[in-house]
């Protein structure tokens, strides 16, 4: 059986993702009734850190933890990989010794060449272009709250970032609608709108975007690695900001969703995170629980 890597949503079918879906949330049922399942029992995860993390770092290494597995934490100043070792040759040896690799770096390209050179499956926990395991966590989430995403409308406001990427693939993957309010010049991947223009739709405004929306979502208005641009950044999303007024323009059951951290009183209004239509708790928590099926999802297929 062909290696199967998760560097986006894409590498695994529709019916791959709905299983995983409904496998995390029987798995957070079992650790809620402190009855974990050991389907990670001696196996070892190698963790690569290139951009710093609370809840990546956290959720996988309790997943392994909580599952019977064991996690490694490397870093670039505690290993090869800082020094100016080939990303072939740490792949082909890190992979070597352990069982499944995730990566957090900034070049996806970066991720791809690794995966390409290990011979064990590699994930990708963030990258600049795509950040795949939030949109696990979130569509869980969604599918909690309100049962299957299919046929809602969605609505993300703000950076076309790597997280809007990946809600453009998720929307294909699980058949929902995605409006995208961003400004000009912060739009996501050009060949990402093209191929699925049929389900998303690029709205001037937030007002205009939220309209019959069952799901608001957005993201720091500056990413990790564009410091310098934090001035720039902030006059051209003033106006995309997410605030409870603006998810009052939605639906009237509309959940609202961060991947966190937030900066309140940016992207976010200061008291949006405990408006009672916010799960952005549940969602953070979901990264724990959707990851574990994952990795026991891409060990199962090794």
């Amino acid at each position: 059986m062909a290696l199967q890597h998760f560097l986006t949503l894409n590498d695994l079918t529709q019916k791959q993702l709905t299983t995983l879906i409904a496998r995390a949330i029987e798995l957070k049922k079992g650790i809620n009734h402190h009855k974990a399942e050991q389907i990670l029992n001696n196996r070892c995860l190698a963790m690569i850190f290139e951009k710093s993390s609370t809840r990546t770092r956290v959720s996988f290494e309790a997943a392994m933890a909580q599952c019977g597995g064991k996690a490694l934490f490397l870093s670039p100043r505690d290993t090869q990989l800082g020094r100016g070792e080939p990303i072939e040759d740490s792949a082909r040896v890190i992979s070597s010794m352990v069982d499944i690799i995730m990566i957090r770096t900034f070049e996806h390209q970066k991720i791809e060449r690794f995966a390409q050179y290990a011979q064990t499956p590699v994930i990708n926990a963030l990258t600049d272009e795509y950040h795949p395991c939030q949109l696990l966590a979130d569509m869980q989430t969604f599918h909690e709250h309100r049962g299957s995403i299919e046929g809602h409308t969605v609505t993300w406001i703000g950076d076309g970032n790597n997280m809007c990427n990946s809600y453009i693939n998720a929307a294909a993957q699980f058949n929902f609608k995605l409006n995208i309010a961003a400004p000009k010049g912060y739009l996501p991947l050009a060949h990402l709108l093209s191929q699925h223009h049929d389900r998303v739709t690029l709205v001037d405004g937030p007002e205009e975007a939220v309209v019959d929306s069952s799901l608001v979502v957005t993201d720091v208005w500056t990413s990790m690695g564009q410091e310098a641009e934090q001035n720039c950044r902030a006059n051209q999303f003033s106006n995309y900001q997410v605030t409870e007024a603006l998810l009052d323009q939605a639906r009237s059951d509309v959940l609202f969703m961060h991947c966190l951290p937030a900066h309140r009183g940016e992207e976010i209004s200061e008291t949006l995170l405990d408006d009672p239509r916010s799960v952005v708790w549940d969602e953070a928590e979901n990264r724990l629980h959707a990851q574990k099926a994952l990795l026991e999802l891409l060990m199962s297929l090794k």
